[in-house]
């Protein structure tokens, strides 16, 4: 039976609000889990670089097929029944991944786990709108971030010091999930059903009506901002360890945590700004943060990196609490779903294409140029980001209808004459 959100006592609502807020952290910490274990996937198994590249643009195919076919399903079967099979589907990742002992058994998990990943992130990205829309945008911009440090950083940790690496991790995730599955038969329907599934099950980018000049104003510093997290997730362990020569796993994982950490951070110091004010600052962010990464590395000085990397961290959140605080704004009831699966698309994106391309390209040329040529990607795109946000506030400006000043009022005695 479906319980409009809004028809829910407000403590409730808070405490459904926090453990859905939970289950989004779970499920993007299980994403990062694997990025601290390759190396120790490829010391097992010695597959090579380009390998591991498929491994990564396997993920996000799957992650980017569910968002094209059921990003929108939610709108119509309601948010409950797409998170149970997406908490299934993802289970079924975990258990793969517990019992892989090849490169085969690798990639079909991570295609799984992308499938499942896709399917809950727009689920449960409309479901924190629909119980608190006024808190929607910073649980939306700083879950994933949260998720991603954590998932990155307590993998290293086991990595680096607990036994079975490969096994133990995912024994704890299956652990959480179990959790997750109580949280799901507690969680009310927010979402009325309407008809209309199958046809959304159409793959599809749709922007909803109305929404489209919304997006695009966001489009540039998301996709700057997720081009940077692919950059990190995919090539920042590697460059630590060969680049810098900080070889421990553990630090591996602080590389993706210090960037997801500060972003998360920052977008809850800058929760009353209003979202559209930071999409210029964020790209400016980003592009600065990376050039001083890019100059640790040229000088081989982890200190200076580390200190690129919080700024560029200050950047990410922003970004993310910009863009997704405007879409948690402009989001109507009917249509959630499919606005958070534009919004997903988009970054996935930037996310993957890039991290692919560079993945190939380091077999060929080495992990050095590959990494810098990236990161100039990633300000060129930030550098973007704050162009598009002066143009359309210019165009807005030009648009905006000129006030005639108002007429004095006659003077006492004046009148009549």
């Amino acid at each position: 039976m479906t319980a409009p959100a809004d028809s829910l006592d407000p403590a409730r609502r808070g405490r459904l609000f926090a453990a859905v807020a939970g289950v989004v952290v779970l499920f993007l910490a299980a994403s990062s889990v694997p990025s601290p274990l390759y190396v120790v996937y490829q010391a097992q198994w010695g597959f090579s670089a380009a390998t591991l590249t498929v491994i990564f643009a396997v993920y996000v195919l799957f992650l980017l097929a569910s968002l094209l076919v059921v990003g929108g399903l939610s709108d119509h079967l309601g948010r409950r029944p797409v998170l149970a099979g997406a908490l299934l589907v993802q289970t079924v990742a975990v258990v793969l991944f517990l019992v892989a002992s090849n490169v085969t058994m690798l990639l079909v998990a991570r295609a799984v786990q992308g499938a499942a990943t896709g399917a809950a992130i727009t689920a449960m990205a409309a479901t924190l709108v629909d119980l608190r829309p006024e808190r929607a945008g910073l649980a939306n911009a700083t879950t994933p971030l949260i998720g991603l440090a954590l998932g990155a950083l307590g993998c290293g940790l086991l990595v680096e010091y607990a036994p079975a690496p490969t096994r133990l991790v995912w024994g704890v995730l299956l652990a959480g999930f179990a959790v997750v599955a109580v949280v799901l038969a507690l969680l009310p329907e927010t979402a009325p059903r309407r008809p209309g599934a199958v046809a959304s099950l159409r793959p599809r980018v749709r922007i909803p009506a109305g929404l489209r000049a919304d997006v695009l104003a966001i489009a540039p510093t998301l996709a700057a901002s997720w081009a940077l997290g692919g950059l990190y997730l995919s090539l920042g362990p590697s460059v630590a360890a060969e680049i810098l020569g900080l070889h421990s796993h553990l630090l591996g994982g602080v590389v993706v945590t210090l960037l997801c950490g500060v972003g998360a951070l920052s977008a809850v110091v800058l929760y009353r700004r209003a979202p559209e004010t930071l999409l210029a600052p964020a790209g400016g962010l980003l592009a600065l943060g990376t050039l001083v990464t890019l100059g640790g590395l040229a000088l081989g000085a982890p200190p200076v990196t580390a200190l690129g990397t919080v700024v560029a961290g200050v950047g990410f959140g922003s970004a993310s609490l910009a863009c997704f605080g405007t879409l948690a704004r402009i989001a109507r009831p009917d249509t959630r779903g499919e606005l958070m699966a534009v919004a997903y698309t988009i970054a996935y994106l930037a996310f993957s294409l890039p991290a692919v391309v560079a993945g190939v390209a380091a077999v060929q040329v080495g992990l050095r140029p590959v990494a810098e040529v990236y990161g100039l990607v990633v300000v060129v795109l930030g550098v973007t980001a704050v162009v598009a946000r002066v143009l359309v506030l210019r165009a807005r400006r030009a648009a905006a209808p000129v006030t005639a000043p108002a007429t004095p009022c006659p003077a006492a005695g004046e009148t009549g004459r």
